[in-house]
């Protein structure tokens, strides 16, 4: 790719967004950063535009939205958006859609975090949709697709989900049991997804990647 390149971004109020964010903020590779969101994001880096927008124009309003990379860190839980159909509109809809207008805007990269267990024949309604999402990435002509599949993401989340409250209590001691082919399972931190698709931002190797936790930690590792 040719440096400095512009970046659209949707989901930076995120967990991984946010530290996403603030790490493209102050790379010199990157002259602008579009962040959409719904409402203010309050305070921001220099150079960064917060473009509020209802996810449902996205097409109508595609032309605001021109840049050379794409990022996506939307993402939900049925808890917390009320029903299955309305995780789904999130997860799947939102993040399909917004790919549709990079491959629109002609974009030469577009990232995703999806998540482990990503299968589009799944009996887990989670899995399953986010299985969906990812099938309907491949059929899109941008010439390369970063996937990222976390396990579990550690991090200080604004809303309490017990369940990984307790699984982050333990996952200094679950980590350590897991090794060789089990690393994929691993949690990994908010801070160490971020820095890895910062990086790849920058790396232009066309095609579609698939990353899970192990690999995602290698590529944050590099110097």
């Amino acid at each position: 790719m040719n440096y400095p390149t512009d970046i659209c971004i949707a989901g930076a109020t995120g967990l991984v967004g946010h530290e996403l964010l603030l790490l493209l903020a102050h790379l010199d590779e990157v002259r602008s950063i579009k962040a959409i969101s719904r409402g203010p994001m309050g305070r921001i880096p220099p150079h960064v535009e917060n473009i509020i927008m209802d996810f449902d124009s996205l097409e109508q309003r595609k032309d605001l939205l021109k840049a050379g990379v794409f990022i996506c860190c939307l993402g939900t839980t049925i808890k917390k958006a009320g029903s299955q159909a309305a995780f789904r509109k999130v997860d799947y809809d939102y993040v399909v859609n917004f790919a549709k207008v990079a491959e629109a805007c002609g974009a030469q990269k577009f990232l995703v975090i999806s998540a482990m267990g990503a299968d589009a024949g799944s009996s887990i309604f989670y899995n399953r949709v986010k299985g969906e999402m990812e099938h309907e990435l491949r059929k899109l002509k941008i010439p390369q697709i970063e996937v990222f599949q976390p396990s579990l993401i550690l991090g200080e989340r604004k809303e309490s989900r017990t369940g990984e409250d307790i699984a982050q209590k333990l996952s200094p001691i679950l980590n350590k049991l897991m090794v060789g082919p089990l690393k994929k399972y691993r949690a990994i931190k908010a801070n160490t997804i971020a820095r890895a698709m910062a990086i790849a931002t920058l790396n232009f190797h066309p095609g579609f990647h698939v990353y899970k936790s192990d690999h995602i930690q290698r590529i944050a590792d590099q110097k």
